[in-house]
């Protein structure tokens, strides 16, 4: 329970009369416990995918449709850039059910899974950064530069289905970041108000290291802008940015264990 002198929750054992929050659970997660992404994977009628299947089929699916668009409009060059694309939202998928169900089966405080889970931020921060970017391939880009990003993947006369798709995997791409900006900063909440026992800290720990290995797997975007200071510029910025919150949150559980 919190502490309204010190701001601060413990977590204890699993006795009913001690737990801060929920137990860890084996049980099939509800709506409302699951980001945007899960809910709509766990809503299809009639459908029941296992992780790796809803991996396997989103990886497949957009590499397949980019390899078409390829052949039917001749864009071959724009292939490498689009694959790149299509393995980071792959991982970023992968390590995102991974995290949530990791998350899920802790002691999780219920105040920490509802901020986290159910209030739909991660999709806010996603629309900001899927607004910058096209903001700044449709409009900054074309300003700038002599030879705007689009028209070297796309020629002079874009194909409206080749956009399309871009457009979707580049979406698919930033609510991912948008779920890693949330799940850092959360993480750097949880880890200042709530104390848990050593091994649970810990558990806490390796989750959120997921969230780093996914925005370190952005990184293999970068050889694609690399004469694109902007696009290079904030991808690097937004990998430091979680590595910094990662470690915050680690930092902040370590220091409370010492101190305890």
């Amino acid at each position: 329970m919190s502490d309204p002198a010190s701001g601060t929750s413990t977590a204890a054992s699993d006795d009913a009369g001690d737990t801060p929050g929920r137990p860890a659970r084996e049980s099939e997660e509800q709506f409302g416990e699951t980001w945007v992404y899960e809910s709509i994977v766990g809503a299809l009628p009639g459908i029941e995918l296992s992780e790796r299947a809803a991996v396997t089929i989103q990886l497949l699916g957009f590499e397949a449709a980019l390899l078409v668009l390829a052949w039917y409009y001749g864009l071959w060059s724009a292939v490498p850039a689009g694959t790149a694309a299509v393995a980071v939202a792959a991982v970023g998928s992968a390590l995102m059910l991974r995290l949530g169900d990791s998350i899920r089966r802790l002691p999780t405080p219920d105040d920490y899974q509802r901020l986290l889970f159910g209030s739909s931020v991660e999709v806010v921060l996603g629309v900001l950064a899927f607004i910058a970017v096209v903001t700044h391939l449709f409009v900054v880009d074309p300003a700038r530069s002599s030879d705007p990003l689009i028209t070297s993947l796309f020629g002079e006369e874009p194909p409206v289905l080749a956009v399309y798709l871009m457009l979707l995997i580049l979406w698919d791409v930033a609510y991912r970041i948008g779920t890693g900006w949330w799940a850092g900063v959360v993480a750097i909440w949880r880890a200042y108000v709530y104390e848990f026992d050593h091994e649970t800290s810990w558990a806490f720990a390796r989750t959120d290291l997921l969230n780093l290995w996914f925005a370190v797997a952005q990184l293999l975007l970068v050889p694609f802008v690399l004469g694109r200071p902007v696009l290079s510029a904030v991808i690097v910025a937004h990998v430091c940015a979680v590595t910094l919150a990662t470690s915050l949150s680690v930092g902040l559980s370590v220091r409370r264990q010492n101190d305890s």
